[in-house]
């Protein structure tokens, strides 16, 4: 039975929160005049009583109701000035999402009556929607307090930055075709921690799962009116809760049942010393720009949770690109941010995040700041001074490229790397990056991240991410084919590096498959054996294709779903032996800066293919492309390994300087495995290929 009134309660923490034999409320709001907590029956559809929170403090309007506990299904309505001009759009009629519900109760549907404003009146988003939105509204349900004992955090890997390997993966695609995992799992968290996954990772050797957006997400409602899901899940508006699509079948109606199967997820991963970061996505919200609907932020406190345009308050910034902007600079904006980390950290047990369109949490009133305040509670946080923090290092907005200036121990999302390996390796013939450029990004870049006491390990490689082609397009296709996505080609990236090397599309000719896959083993040996952070796209170690599409974020289908049938083993095996061999090297995860010459740092030199040490003329020659590097250990006078380059289609003739060298891998398979060559020797190496040789000490 609920109470005949509500009681104070506390300010803090904000959300609805078990405790001392009732529930208490607490709500941000910095321009509402009231709000009320609507309380709903176990189906979320029959409203049973409305409170007013009678508590006012800092800005955080709160209320206790004695007697209830978990699973009480609740909204909020927050009344105050419809004055879109100034900026404020509180609407009563429409029932909001908490934006700290730890639960997600009901099944979304696009409406009119979603929106605060009457759609078709002349006025427009100025003019005020009176319907109520109750019954189709999304609704809050108070979860039970995790204990202690039970935080998937207790037996955590904990793998050094030089350590790293990432694999950027989506929960669903990788496992929902994958023969071995049991077809009621496929495509679940559960599917992504069962045995079969868990090999698979562990074979490859990388150390940390890198998992597209799993935080609770809707569909833009030009996705729905083509029938299409928004499959990559960049459009979260449940900050606190895991979304119910990634998980099995018979838990999807209980939010409870899916945050445990997620917890599952992560313990068994952690069990097998794999961390798991989360792509997160605190830049925008799916509420979209002035004509979007008002779910939870816009109808509680629009002026503070989002960024306006400084001379008409009625319109948002969109450095996002996706309608509106999430105003970071604003405390309790920032508070939400980062009780959001602290909780999927604390209480969901991740190892870290990946912010998508990072550069939004540093924009203050003058542009992009480093030090901005949100930058500087992050990093002093207890709780999240142990776990990762990764950027996508710009947005759309102006000087929105930050490229190797995020603080502290940021890594950053490195692009340079990915056009400098695509434009070495494709465009062999007339390559549109010279030795001087790839060097500089197999070295960590050091021109973006060697200032402010950052590493290498700073720079996150990569050749192919979820956003763009994937390895396999890379090399088949030169030109994108994204007409499924129902925007007749429009969308995607238009000039993404590729090239069909001669056909487009699948091919059966073996020559065109051969060059094929020499490119893609000369890009994976490039990607995994830097200097930097590595980051493999999930199906890229198999071969996978996605058919040219290169925006394939509406498709929850066998487009984006990894093809395991097909998949190839002799790939996966390479890939697996550049990560050994990673492994095995500490001089190809050196977290400090090289040095140029021999001394008390590790140092290394560059040759020509007639052995000779590389002067200033030949980094600007643009009639050769092949070159070598040689890696000393501190304070050693002989090298240790040495990483030869030849992207020309036809083999080269290198001479070897330095001593004896043992070859350890050839990237095109053609040269045999553990073969010597000598001092001075005149070698062969074949084309479209990387080498790595290991100087052979003297017996």
């Amino acid at each position: 039975m609920l109470p005949p009134t509500i009681l104070p309660g506390r300010h803090e923490p904000l959300g609805a929160t078990p405790r001392d034999g009732g529930i208490n409320f607490a709500v941000f709001s910095e321009g509402a005049t009231r709000i009320e907590l609507c309380i709903f029956d176990a189906s979320g559809q029959r409203e049973l009583r409305r409170y007013e929170l009678p508590g006012h403090d800092d800005a955080v309007f709160h209320g206790f109701l004695p007697d209830l506990g978990p699973g009480l299904v609740y909204g909020l309505r927050a009344h105050g000035p419809y004055a879109p001009e100034h900026g404020h759009r509180f609407n009563a009629n429409k029932l909001l999402l908490d934006p700290y519900a730890r639960e997600i109760v009901g099944r979304f549907g696009w409406g009119p009556e979603q929106h605060g404003y009457e759609l078709g009146h002349p006025e427009g988003p100025r003019s005020l929607d009176c319907r109520d939105n109750a019954l189709q509204a999304l609704k809050g349900r108070v979860a039970a307090t995790l204990t202690a004992a039970s935080s998937p955090r207790l037996n955590a890997p904990r793998h050094a930055t030089a350590d790293l390997v990432l694999y950027e993966v989506h929960v669903k695609g990788f496992s929902k075709q994958h023969p071995d995992v049991p077809a009621e799992l496929q495509g679940t968290y559960a599917g992504l921690a069962h045995p079969a996954s868990i090999a698979h990772f562990k074979a490859l050797g990388v150390t940390t799962l890198s998992l597209l957006p799993v935080q609770y997400r809707i569909d833009e409602p030009h996705l729905a009116e083509l029938g299409l899901p928004n499959y990559w899940g960049y459009n979260t508006l449940g900050f606190f809760c895991p979304d119910p699509r990634l998980a099995q079948l018979q838990h999807r109606d209980d939010p409870s049942l899916v945050t445990e199967e997620f917890r599952a997820m992560v313990r068994e991963l952690h069990a097998h010393g794999l961390e798991v970061v989360l792509d997160v996505v605190y830049n925008h919200t799916p509420e979209g720009n002035e004509f979007g609907p008002t779910l939870s932020f816009r109808g509680l406190d629009n002026r503070s949770y989002y960024r306006l345009v400084a001379d008409d308050k009625s319109r948002y910034e969109n450095v996002s690109a996706c309608g509106n902007t999430v105003n970071c600079a604003h405390p309790r904006v920032a508070q939400l941010v980062l009780d959001s980390l602290r909780y999927w950290v604390g209480e969901m047990g991740v190892d870290g995040f990946r912010f998508d369109l990072a550069p939004v949490l540093g924009r203050t009133h003058h542009g992009f700041d480093p030090q901005a305040a949100f930058f500087t509670a992050l990093r002093q946080d207890p709780l999240l001074a142990g776990v990762h923090l990764i950027s996508e290092p710009w947005d759309a907005g102006h000087e929105g490229y930050q490229v190797g200036r995020f603080p502290g121990r940021f890594l950053d999302w490195n692009d340079k790397f990915r056009d400098a390996v695509r434009g070495y390796w494709l465009r062999s013939d007339k390559p549109s990056v010279g030795r001087g450029e790839l060097a500089r990004r197999f070295m960590a870049s050091s021109d973006l991240f060697h200032h402010g006491g950052r590493r290498p390990g700073a720079s996150v490689n990569f050749v192919s991410v979820h956003d763009g082609y994937v390895l396999a397009d890379v090399v088949s296709f030169s030109t994108k084919h994204n007409h499924a996505n129902g925007e007749n080609n429009r969308d995607g990236r238009d000039g993404e590096l590729c090239a069909n090397f001669g056909i487009e599309g699948a091919s059966d000719d073996a020559n065109v498959r051969a060059t094929r896959l020499r490119v893609r083993r000369a890009m994976l040996a490039t990607l995994l054996l830097a200097q930097g952070t590595p980051m493999l796209c999930a199906g890229d170690e198999i071969g996978n294709s996605q058919g040219g599409n290169n925006n394939a974020y509406c498709q929850d289908n066998a487009t984006t779903w990894l093809n395991w049938a097909e998949a190839e083993a002799d790939t996966q095996a390479f890939v697996a032996r550049l990560l050994t061999l990673r492994q095995q090297e500490p001089l190809l995860r050196h977290d400090a800066w090289f040095a140029s010459s021999d001394g008390a740092a590790a140092s290394l030199r560059w040759f020509t293919p007639a052995g000779h040490q590389m002067q200033q003329q030949d980094w600007f020659d643009a009639s050769s492309h092949a070159f070598a590097a040689q890696m000393f250990e501190a304070g050693a006078s002989q090298p240790r390994l040495m990483i030869v380059f030849n992207p020309e289609p036809q083999e080269l003739a290198f001479k070897f300087s330095g001593g004896a060298w043992r070859l350890a891998l050839d990237s095109s398979a053609v040269l045999q495995a553990d073969q010597i060559f000598q001092p001075g020797q005149t070698m062969t190496i074949p084309g479209r290929s990387l080498l790595l040789l290991r100087h052979e000490e003297k017996q």
